[in-house]
């Protein structure tokens, strides 16, 4: 599985003939974000240069997208087309790019390096990264208020133009969404991460600060999916569940990898959770039971894809590049 990451990242040099089927549709999946995100983000004469740049430089860095290939690979395991998917799944891009962009700042996580190169605010400036942030999470939104407009430029997939969504599809996925980044989620959980050292040091504090800082949007990752392919409430509910144990074993590994990861692969700095004091699983419990605490979380992860057989077969596979991923 050595092989996983570097693939998302379009780094793998492979021929498909050798790489397994979920990988393949993987590839292609990531190749259409890809198209998407680059399409959202040309943002013509209205918008300053130096911040359109900026706004490019942070979303299209080399990534491995695996928020929007999470919300692809749902909404066809649940029976839709995953093309049509493509506005939820730049929109959540966007979100995390924003989040990285603002984690990265010096009063949040004061990173220099991220994805191998220099954080936004060091290529750019604290100012623009701010803004570069700020535009990304708007542009979002505005992907997905207007994916129901027919009258508005639409991505193209390969040549092909994506159909509308419908009013009410494009509306759920805004408020799932907007749920997902906001107080009771991603900033929420950011916020606690902050504190942390006010909480007690405790498996109930790790899991209040990562089921909202990176399980929400993981899971409304999927949850989008679920909502574009037109399934009922009972199985999103199912899939926020799955996003839910999902989001937690990529945060312990996350964990592990700021202890036992090489910062050149990893891309950003390591031994830095340590050095501050964070609460972390690695800190709390070790890594050896922090291992066995996120296969414990896929495993579950793989019992409830069971019951959608073949069609969970990229979800299944994106589980376990979760796992066993080194960056």
């Amino acid at each position: 599985m050595k092989v996983l990451a570097p693939m998302l990242k379009a780094e793998e040099e492979s021929s498909p003939g050798k790489l397994e089927p979920w990988l393949v549709q993987a590839r292609v999946w990531k190749g259409w974000i890809d198209q998407g995100l680059q399409f959202y983000s040309e943002l013509g004469p209205e918008s300053p240069e130096i911040l359109t740049e900026a706004m490019r430089y942070s979303l299209l860095a080399p990534g491995k997208r695996l928020r929007p290939l999470l919300t692809l690979a749902a909404c066809e395991m649940c029976g839709g087309r995953a093309e049509q998917a493509m506005p939820a799944a730049c929109a959540i891009e966007m979100i995390h790019a924003y989040s990285l962009v603002h984690d990265d700042l010096p009063g949040m996580d004061n990173d220099d390096f991220r994805r191998g190169r220099p954080t936004c605010h060091i290529q750019y400036n604290h100012a623009t990264a701010i803004l570069v942030g700020d535009s990304l999470q708007s542009l979002a939104f505005q992907i997905l208020a207007e994916a129901a407009n027919p009258d508005v430029p639409r991505v193209s997939i390969d040549g092909q133009r994506i159909d509308p969504l419908s009013v009410e599809v494009a509306l759920k996925c805004l408020a799932e969404l907007a749920r997902a980044a906001g107080p009771m989620g991603m900033a929420g959980g950011q916020q606690d991460d902050l504190l942390a050292d006010r909480l007690p040091r405790s498996e109930a504090s790790l899991e209040r600060i990562h089921r909202r800082k990176t399980g929400a949007l993981l899971a409304t990752s999927l949850k989008m999916g679920g909502i574009v392919a037109g399934v009922p409430d009972r199985e999103l509910e199912n899939l926020w569940e799955l996003g839910q144990n999902i989001g937690l074993a990529f945060q312990i590994t996350d964990d592990l990898l700021d202890v036992t990861g090489d910062a050149q692969q990893v891309g950003k700095q390591t031994q830095k959770d340590s050095q501050q004091g964070k609460l972390t699983y690695p800190g709390l419990f070790g890594v050896d039971e922090s291992q066995r605490k996120a296969q414990a979380l896929i495993r579950r992860a793989y019992d409830s894809l069971e019951r959608y057989g073949c069609r969970a077969t990229v979800l299944q596979g994106l589980a376990r590049f979760i796992l066993e991923r080194q960056q």
